[in-house]
């Protein structure tokens, strides 16, 4: 702070921009700094050091992924130390719900996830986050949130939060969940679709570190797409954007619940692989089959079967949007190697050879949590907004 002014001096907003940066990038080095800014060296040294006196951020040793890292001896990483700040994250799926309690640096603190139907009862699966959130709150001494994020496998009216579908989540159709949040906590809240904040976790946590232009694919009761561009999370204008379960692939019979035949979620979904090894292991309950366990031949043709029907769509996706990395997650992304060969095969296939060669196919970093973790990211850095 000047003396003369009682104004932040220009040093003080020079270490407040470097420490901005550092929040919310994670893992960068000083020199990836001195690049980011345009800053001299001397200048970003000064901020970094000020704020390592200030205990507001810790460089460590660990090999840095993002850029100045180089081909040499990697460069020291800088991160953000979290407060004593606390949010709330839920994963609303299908058939689960998963609740995370977390910092304001994206980190998870604690969580806990359970069997429920959340499609059938969204009040009872709302009711039911609540009680886990606070539950987990009670367990860590929290007596307070600075705010929750939630995300449901539907899609959200990005200006209003409303769940506007009346196919994929036809008894959310009409409701408000971050305000049904906001009643039942008292805190703010924010709600989007599932597979838009499950590509979050990926780009600040998974597989997606490193890459500014991928498609995040949930691949579980339904499908969805979480797009990043240019490093951020793209929505659309309305923000439907990633809704790809319902494009239809031509000559298909399967019934979809949406009325068509021949939807994607309908021909490539965990019901309808289930069912299919329902039919080649009658031994097997089909509503309970962890498709991650089974390695028999039968199971690995099926599931690579399904990896290229998702992969001749996702070809499509890719021609449009050249990314450098597509991530499959949901249960079917943790299924194994089968799948992800074939969603490689198809786009191998069908895409522009220039277009499929820059592309990466790779299961999600961090499996099915990849929800969850996008949710706290999301909410560490509405928790600072706020």
């Amino acid at each position: 702070m000047s003396p003369s002014t009682g104004r932040p001096s220009l040093r003080d907003r020079t270490r407040e921009e470097v420490f901005a940066l550092i929040r919310d990038a994670r893992d960068l080095t000083r020199s990836s700094l001195v690049e980011l800014t345009g800053l001299p060296s001397s200048t970003v040294s000064h901020a970094v050091t000020r704020l390592l006196a200030e205990g507001r951020v810790t460089e460590s040793t660990a090999p840095a992924k993002g850029p100045g890292s180089g081909s040499g001896r990697p460069g020291l990483i800088l991160n953000a130390v979290a407060s004593a700040t606390r949010t709330g994250a839920i994963d609303f799926g299908h058939r689960h719900l998963r609740v995370g309690l977390g910092d304001d640096m994206g980190n998870v603190v604690d969580e806990e996830t359970v069997v429920l139907n959340v499609d059938r009862s969204p009040v009872s699966g709302l009711d039911e986050a609540v009680r886990i959130l606070r539950a987990l709150c009670d367990r860590n001494q929290v007596s307070s949130l600075a705010c929750v994020v939630g995300g449901v496998p539907g899609p959200i009216e990005a200006k209003t939060g409303l769940v506007s579908s009346t196919t994929t989540l036809s008894n959310w159709a009409g409701m408000y969940p971050a305000r049904e949040l906001e009643d039942r906590l008292g805190v703010p809240a924010l709600v989007a679709n599932d597979a838009s904040v499950g590509a979050v976790g990926e780009l600040y946590h998974g597989a997606g570190r490193g890459h500014r232009d991928f498609l995040y694919i949930k691949a579980s009761h339904g499908i969805g797409a979480g797009l990043v561009v240019n490093g951020q999370p793209y929505q659309g204008g309305t923000g439907f954007a990633g809704e790809i379960g319902h494009i239809i692939i031509s000559g298909r019979p399967e019934l979809c619940r949406c009325g068509n035949r021949g939807c994607l979620e309908a021909v490539v979904s965990v019901p309808s692989v289930r069912e299919q090894l329902g039919h080649t292991h009658p031994h097997l309950d089909p509503d309970s089959i962890e498709l991650s366990s089974l390695e028999d031949p039968i199971s690995s043709r099926i599931l690579n079967e399904a990896g290229r029907s998702l992969g001749a769509v996702l070809a499509n996706l890719c021609d449009l949007f050249n990314p450098t990395l597509l991530v499959i997650g949901g249960e079917l992304g943790t299924s194994g190697k089968s799948l992800i060969d074939g969603v490689r095969a198809s786009v191998n296939r069908y895409a522009q050879p220039a277009t499929s060669a820059a592309i990466t196919v790779v299961p999600a970093g961090l499996g099915r949590r990849a929800e969850l973790m996008g949710a706290v990211q999301m909410a560490g850095a509405l928790s600072q907004v706020g």
